[in-house]
């Protein structure tokens, strides 16, 4: 089973590409794999960046391993020129930027 993490943020105009590229790079590392990532999803709406992160594990205690990583602090110094808070006054920790579900459906009738 896997669990699926939320990021929002905002984008700059036109940065789409520029983010990719830098988790295009990343993604090519052993970064994803030592966290547990399986799959991630970008998106762009409006001046808005979604981030969805599905991971093996713990969401909570990879990103936990992933503060303590070089290689996870210098790509989010690499996105700073791209990616901003979405309330920059409550921002504190990338934990303030998580979405948090409340509703889920499967085919298999599963639901949250």
């Amino acid at each position: 089973m896997t669990t699926r993490m939320l990021i929002v943020a905002r984008i700059r105009p036109g940065a789409a590409g520029d983010v990719a590229r830098l988790f295009g790079a990343s993604d090519r590392t052993e970064l994803p794999r030592a966290l547990g990532v399986v799959r991630r999803d970008l998106y762009e709406y409006q001046g808005l960046y979604f981030h969805q992160v599905e991971f093996a594990g713990d969401p909570a205690a990879a990103m936990a391993e992933a503060r303590g990583r070089d290689d996870f602090r210098e790509l989010s110094a690499d996105l700073d020129a791209f990616i901003s808070p979405y309330d920059p006054a409550t921002w504190r920790s990338p934990a303030d930027a998580m979405a948090s579900g409340f509703y889920s459906w499967t085919p298999s009738g599963d639901q949250r």
